[in-house]
């Protein structure tokens, strides 16, 4: 790598608006202060750890003009993970309770604030700051949150908090309020394409496609990478939709009773939108604009399927399947919602 360019793909305005922080002789926009707490948002997957984790590195560098160097003890600790002046608060599991939502493995809880507010007073070991990073603050519980905010608020002058979450509507204001909030939006298609062939030596029909699919999310496209499973389970998730455009009524209420019974979260959540996407490539080619779609692996059945199925149908499906994800991811009887999704789906009589 080369010294001062982060390790991170993408996401440009970001780095260069936390470098001007970093070196604030450089700042285009008058003058730039370090802030004691940032909030990082956006999609699951799009990058907000590599983010966060790129500017702890930059923050914790000896070398203050070359940031990260590369070359400094700190830099090499932190790209050994074992930086001891660079925590991370992930959430942890209960046993107790079951998560519905993307992937969550479990929440933030009370126990986990209190660690944070006795490590945040000690001092450094390597260097002048410590760098907390808290993942997912929209899982946090509220004990968690509101332990936290008097930490948030007045950290020690050596600390710098880092947060993480999807979107600010899932915290609480006082928490958004005591941080500088950066939003990183979905990588543009190309910047994907290049990462994933530079740095993961992927071909291009392979970038292509996973770019494609991703929406945005670098993220997603390298665990479709590192977990071959997940590319099958997008096949069969293909499948079963072909599958269901055929059959009659009572087989797919047998089968909406099956997923409710065996409910596998996110397993299902990665079904509703990989069916999401087929849906919006079928009505993308039925507006003539099929050069903008995901699945292009498979463009003979999506062309099959735009001239069989009538183009506000599927426009229609497309909203059913919104509404359903939006009442699974919150308290509904599960067996009616998939009930409603497989029912109003549309009927092929020869589905290919």
């Amino acid at each position: 790598m080369i010294p001062g360019e982060w390790p991170v793909y993408g996401h440009t305005w970001a780095v260069r608006l936390l470098q001007s922080v970093l070196h604030p002789e450089t700042a285009t926009a008058g003058n730039r202060r370090l802030s004691h707490a940032y909030l990082v948002l956006g999609a699951p997957q799009v990058g907000k750890t590599t983010f966060a984790r790129a500017f702890a590195m930059a923050l914790l560098c000896s070398d203050r003009q070359r940031a990260p160097c590369y070359a400094c003890r700190s830099c090499q600790l932190m790209v050994a993970n074992s930086h001891p002046d660079f925590r991370i608060l992930q959430p942890t599991a209960r046993a107790d309770k079951e998560f519905v939502v993307d992937r969550q493995k479990g929440e933030l809880r009370a126990e986990q604030a209190e660690t944070l507010i006795r490590d945040v007073a000690l001092r450094p070991m390597e260097g002048a700051r410590k760098v907390f990073l808290i993942q997912d603050m929209h899982l946090a519980n509220p004990t968690f949150a509101n332990k936290i905010l008097k930490t948030l608020e007045e950290p020690p002058a050596h600390a710098i908090l880092l947060v993480t979450a999807r979107h600010r509507a899932e915290l609480l204001p006082t928490i958004v309020s005591r941080c500088q909030a950066i939003e990183l939006r979905p990588l543009d298609q190309p910047v994907i394409v290049a990462a994933l062939q530079h740095g993961w030596q992927t071909s291009a029909q392979e970038a292509d496609l996973l770019a494609r699919l991703c929406g945005g999310r670098l993220g997603w496209a390298v665990d479709q990478l590192h977990t071959p499973g997940r590319r099958e389970e997008r096949i069969q998730h293909l499948e079963l939709l072909w599958r269901l455009l055929g059959v009659d009524r009572l087989e797919r209420l047998r089968i909406a009773n099956e997923m409710a019974t065996q409910r596998d979260n996110q397993r299902l959540f990665s079904m509703l939108e990989t069916w999401a996407s087929w849906w919006r490539d079928v009505l993308l080619t039925q507006s003539e604009c099929s050069d903008a779609c995901s699945n292009v692996d498979q463009r003979d059945r999506i062309a099959h399927h735009a001239q069989a199925i009538d183009q506000r149908t599927v426009y229609d499906y497309l909203l059913t399947l919104k509404r359903i994800e939006g009442y699974l991811r919150h308290t509904v009887n599960a067996r009616l919602a998939l009930d409603v999704l497989l029912l109003n789906l549309p009927t092929l009589q020869q589905p290919v």
